[in-house]
């Protein structure tokens, strides 16, 4: 049991917790490359992706996984997400490390999308069972492009005035 829920009924949670905080990270990216702050949206995506993240420490672990580091990572770059945002209002540099911090911090959700989408989905499993093989690293490298180009557009096209 995990918060009074069955682990298959934690899981769905974190699931759909994790899907919503991805969909609203792409909203939330329109409207940076639309220099719009769309600040319900935005607390709301950052609020969700902060709980994806530290939800998936409640599943049950005997190690360090790599999730967990990537987690961690994630976890860190939200907060710098949201001092850049909240705290320092977006100023100066701030406007371009809040870009940069809430895109990786999206990244990051996509990335273990598709590292979860390969080991579960079968379809997928039978081109990378190991999550090594090529089918899987040219999807993440293709992916880690769009949000390299995304990061570097939304620093160019997003502004705070």
């Amino acid at each position: 049991m995990i918060l009074g829920m069955s682990l298959a009924g934690f899981t769905v949670l974190h699931l759909i917790i994790s899907m919503i905080a991805i969909g609203l990270g792409f909203v939330v990216a329109g409207g940076m490359l639309a220099s719009s702050r769309l600040p319900g949206w935005t607390l709301w995506f950052l609020v969700l992706t902060i709980l994806t993240s530290a939800t998936g420490f409640l599943f049950p672990f005997t190690k360090l996984l790599p999730s967990h580091i990537v987690a961690l990572i994630s976890l860190a770059l939200l907060a710098v997400a949201v001092y850049a945002l909240y705290g320092k209002g977006l100023s100066g540099v701030w406007r371009a490390v809040y870009v940069v911090t809430a895109m990786l911090a999206l990244w990051f959700n996509v990335f273990v999308l598709i590292a979860q989408g390969f080991q579960k989905v079968a379809l997928l499993n039978v081109y990378a069972p190991t999550g090594a093989e090529p089918p899987f690293a040219i999807t993440q490298g293709i992916v880690l492009l769009f949000f390299i180009g995304l990061i570097i557009l939304g620093i160019k096209r997003f502004k705070t005035v």
